[in-house]
């Protein structure tokens, strides 16, 4: 990547942590809530399918992965988000290798040179996953770093968009249930943005990876909401991982799926530059695609973290729609991750690490400079104990 478009992306916020860190010992036993790093039990059943397809080791792997893993796959999300079987495995869905590589390439087949006579436009969330501004800038584009406040309940408002933005948009990116927030899009939510789209010709690439960790009721998925809104999936790119779901980040699976032409167009550039899965792991991940009991235990274990959290931290969180993530809103997020390790040996990540100062912000300004600035994020991916030791810690500075 060229100089001046490595110098646009964001530094990494684990990169920044550790530099902001460096030197300071940790006051008291280290424990480490910053990193997002899902971890669950490895089910018998994907030993097993994995033992059974070693033999796929010695042959490559389709780009549509194999009959067994599209059955699978196809028919969890049908079933997940009652579509009727509008998914079809043959001609709505890919396997990826990890949900990040599908998220970063998932644009390039589908970027013009420019658009309404500009250089084209991708939006996402701010704070966001650093891989969509990856995306964005390795394939030519504008990124748009759209704030995500409490006022707007965490999402961004793409609507509110000027309409010369608007029409130069090529792709938005859009996380629900959201990293860092947890907030969650209803139907009206997506309902809105799909209609901007099809208005202004853009696509949603919704990254729906933590569908199956949430609270209260299931989130809304913007495959759902796109079929009752034009009984089409047009449009719509959605990612799904096993990461997430199973607990499994070290298996390195996941899908999109879609419109069938947006699914053609995408296998077809992923014929030539795009990787594979192997095929054990394409039997381990059909296996968990079909089996829910493992999502239900993982499920209930986060949300006995959340109420844990909920007890401990009381008024001082605000509890998010789904996810595994607490976005604790502490003034400044720099200075009490740097006091949270200083004084409690607790790492938490700075939430202006995830985000983008949107202006040329004074540091009197920061605060509406960088939609993260006054938070931390803290993943409750660890054992219970732990975590309860670790809030237990946090409580003692707020």
């Amino acid at each position: 990547m060229p100089d001046m478009l490595m110098s646009a992306l964001p530094e990494g916020p684990f990169a920044r942590l550790a530099a902001l860190l460096n030197g300071i010992e940790a006051g008291k036993p280290a424990i480490s809530l910053a990193v997002g790093d899902p971890s669950g039990p490895v089910p018998a059943f994907v030993r097993e399918a994995l033992d059974n397809a070693l033999t796929s080791f010695g042959n490559y792997p389709a780009i549509t992965g194999t009959e067994i893993w599209r059955q699978a796959a196809a028919g969890w999300l049908n079933r997940r988000f009652e579509l009727n079987g509008a998914v079809d495995a043959e001609h709505n869905l890919l396997p990826l290798a990890g949900t990040r590589e599908g998220l970063f390439s998932a644009l390039f087949p589908f970027m013009p040179h420019s658009k309404a006579g500009a250089k084209p436009i991708v939006a996402m969330p701010n704070p966001f996953y650093q891989c969509y501004a990856a995306a964005a800038l390795a394939g030519g584009a504008e990124p748009l770093y759209v704030p995500a406040y409490k006022e707007n309940g965490f999402l961004p408002d793409y609507a509110g968009l000027p309409q010369e933005t608007l029409n130069r948009l090529v792709a938005v990116y859009i996380c629900s249930p959201s990293n860092p927030e947890g907030a969650v899009a209803d139907e009206a939510y997506w309902r809105t943005l799909f209609a901007l789209a099809d208005k202004h010709d853009f696509l949603v690439l919704a990254d729906e990876c933590y569908a199956d960790i949430w609270f209260d009721t299931p989130p809304v998925s913007a495959l759902t909401a796109r079929l009752r809104q034009s009984g089409t999936l047009s449009r719509l790119l959605s990612f799904h991982s096993l990461s997430k779901r199973s607990g499994l980040p070290g298996i390195r699976s996941g899908l999109v799926a879609g419109e069938a032409a947006l699914i053609a167009r995408l296998r077809a550039f992923r014929n030539v530059a795009g990787p594979t899965v192997p095929g054990p792991l394409l039997a381990a991940s059909a296996a968990l695609w079909n089996d829910e009991d493992h999502v239900a235990a993982n499920r209930a274990a986060y949300q006995e973290k959340m109420a844990a959290a909920q007890r401990i931290l009381g008024a001082r969180m605000t509890r998010p729609g789904g996810g595994f993530f607490l976005w604790l809103d502490v003034g400044n997020g720099e200075d009490f991750a740097r006091r949270a390790w200083a004084e409690q040996g607790v790492r938490l990540l700075p939430g202006a690490y995830m985000g983008r100062d949107v202006s040329s912000a004074s540091d009197k300004e920061k605060t509406q400079g960088n939609p993260g600035f006054s938070y931390v994020r803290i993943a409750l991916v660890r054992d219970l104990s732990t975590i309860l030791t670790a809030l237990e810690r946090v409580k003692e500075i707020l």
